[in-house]
């Protein structure tokens, strides 16, 4: 894993120049073979989010992956909240808007799990949890990835980074419920409007208008979230307070999901840059809770989120959740990512 001093404040070619330098020195061109689709896995930010990685800073990714013959896209998944990002026709616009373009970066966008969330691939896994999880079909029909990580404070996970990146950022929508969800969906009437979609597209039949509300049978229903993907009212709700330590196993799992088969054609940049308390998905302007630290760069993503969380606290002194959730244990998605064989926790760091 190779490690270099990087800051905001520094120009952008200057960023650039050490991008390349670490995309080199971490040998990550060694995952990309000739004519490889390689998805560079982003997050375009939320409005009014200013510190997501910017455009300028995947272009050099973009150009090497390029000089090794490949093909770069750039590539996200729909979310689950509303947001303009809950559809790829608005999320691409969006991210044109941000600057994501061919122009600008080099690479298309395409949104890795569809219009709405429900492009999908089963993956079996040996996860501890699950067998088998539900990745962006995109994710796992590329070659290659190259996944570029802005490193955060989160909360519920306690840190956002690779990990988080891939099994979050890369599940369809079914598998970000499961991971988020301990309950079957539910309708609340009040949004209901009867229109009958989440009725034609339950996959089990266990949804039935009953005075012109959708109702859920919860002794039929399977959780797969299909009424949750076609609902545009915000009618079916789910619960999401499952606890920390759980959610980040699950996401974990899905992170190992996205990568098996291809642990060797898979590279990480952690930008440990404008670390904010909360993850890129809130709409708002941030402020950065420590310094800039600088860029990581490596082939394991359990190495990464552990040299990240471990290069904070040498640099400010204190562990990241005291600047943002004490209450939560970041180390569990580690942990339990080298338990299940994403990584592993020892890593030697090279320094630019």
């Amino acid at each position: 894993m190779t490690f270099v001093r990087a800051s905001r404040d520094e120009k952008i070619e200057e960023v650039q120049q050490k991008i390349r330098a670490l995309f080199q020195k971490a040998d990550l061109g060694s995952c990309i073979r000739g004519k490889d689709l390689v998805a560079v896995k982003m997050h375009f930010g939320e409005k009014g989010n200013e510190t997501s990685i910017p455009p300028a800073y995947v272009k050099p990714v973009v150009e090497e992956v390029k000089n090794r013959s490949g093909s770069p896209m750039l590539t996200d998944t729909c979310v689950l909240y509303r947001s303009v990002r809950d559809n790829a026709a608005d999320h691409l616009r969006f991210a044109h808007d941000r600057g994501f373009t061919i122009a600008d970066t080099g690479a298309p966008v395409v949104i890795a799990d569809g219009i709405l969330g429900s492009d999908e691939k089963s993956v079996q896994i040996p996860g501890l949890i699950f067998k088998e999880v539900s990745i962006a079909a995109a994710a796992r029909d590329a070659n290659a990835l190259i996944v570029l990580s802005h490193v955060t404070g989160h909360m519920v996970t306690g840190l956002g980074g690779a990990i988080k990146n891939l099994g979050m950022g890369f599940a369809s929508r079914k598998g970000k419920l499961r991971q988020h969800a301990t309950m079957k969906p539910n309708i609340a009437k009040k949004f209901c409007t009867g229109c009958g979609v989440c009725v034609e597209n339950c996959p089990e039949d266990a949804i039935a208008m009953i005075d012109g509300k959708a109702v859920i049978d919860a002794g039929i229903c399977i959780g797969c979230g299909e009424c949750l993907t076609v609902c545009r009212f915000d009618a079916v709700k789910h619960d999401w307070n499952r606890d920390s330590a759980d959610l980040q196993k699950r996401m974990a799992e899905h992170a190992l999901g996205v990568v098996i088969g291809k642990q060797d054609r898979t590279g990480y940049f952690n930008f440990i840059m404008s670390v904010t308390k909360d993850c890129d998905c809130l709409p708002m302007r941030q402020k950065a809770v420590i310094e800039d630290v600088g860029i990581l760069a490596g082939k394991d993503p359990v190495a990464l989120d552990a040299a990240s969380l471990d290069l904070i606290q040498k640099h400010a002194g204190n562990p990241l959740s005291e600047s943002t959730y004490p209450q939560f244990d970041p180390w569990i998605q580690i942990r339990h990512g080298e338990s299940i064989g994403l990584g592993t926790t020892g890593y030697r760091l090279n320094e630019l």
